[in-house]
């Protein structure tokens, strides 16, 4: 049973994973402990195909970023808000190389090779050639969202989650997840349970 549990605790691990990637950008010296309350801009029309342009993606976009601000002890007003947010989802095509050749093996770049003086003259296994020879197209998902101080008029935070889309409906079931991931950038911490 133990020998089992071993197997299978680095696959539970790697399946916890979250296949996006979140970056955010600030302007470096803003105090954001002095902001109390927020309101929200309009979506931005991305001008790309996008699975997220109907009224669950919408929702689950706001549901989850408010829920998310409010624990990081923003309050929503209509009124004169400290900070303006607003978000932007996008998903476009993208190419990414497909690598092939053998990349380990007896008769690799450095090692033995009985039929040639040189690079390859030596013994012991070595490295071989590994290099694209194709493209591979993919969809790929952005959901960014940014803080404007309402005062300065200046996006004063960005952060953006990045993942491949494969299927519109996933896509769409997984927005709280990657919302939820791109707000943990903003430089508030959580001052209240979820």
């Amino acid at each position: 049973m133990k020998r089992l549990l071993l197997y299978i605790a680095p696959l539970l691990l790697l399946a916890s994973c979250s296949s996006y990637k979140y970056h955010t950008t600030k302007i470096e010296g803003t105090d954001f402990s002095q902001y109390r309350t927020y309101g929200w801009l309009p979506p931005v029309d991305s001008l790309s195909k996008s699975y997220f342009d109907n009224d669950i993606a919408q929702a689950n976009i706001m549901e989850t970023a408010n829920r998310e601000l409010e624990a990081r002890g923003l309050t929503y007003s209509k009124d004169n808000p400290d900070l303006l947010f607003r978000y932007v989802a996008i998903v476009n095509n993208k190419n990414r190389p497909i690598y092939g050749g053998y990349p380990f093996g007896p008769w690799g770049f450095w090692g033995y090779n009985p039929w040639m003086w040189g690079p390859g003259w030596g013994l012991g296994w070595g490295y071989g050639w590994n290099r694209p020879i194709g493209q591979e197209r993919y969809r790929a998902g952005h959901i960014i969202i940014e803080a404007k101080d309402r005062r300065t008029n200046r996006v004063i935070w960005q952060a953006r989650g990045t993942g491949e889309v494969r299927n519109p409906e996933q896509a769409i079931n997984k927005l709280p997840e990657v919302v939820t991931g791109v707000i943990e950038q903003l430089p508030l911490p959580v001052t209240s349970s979820r």
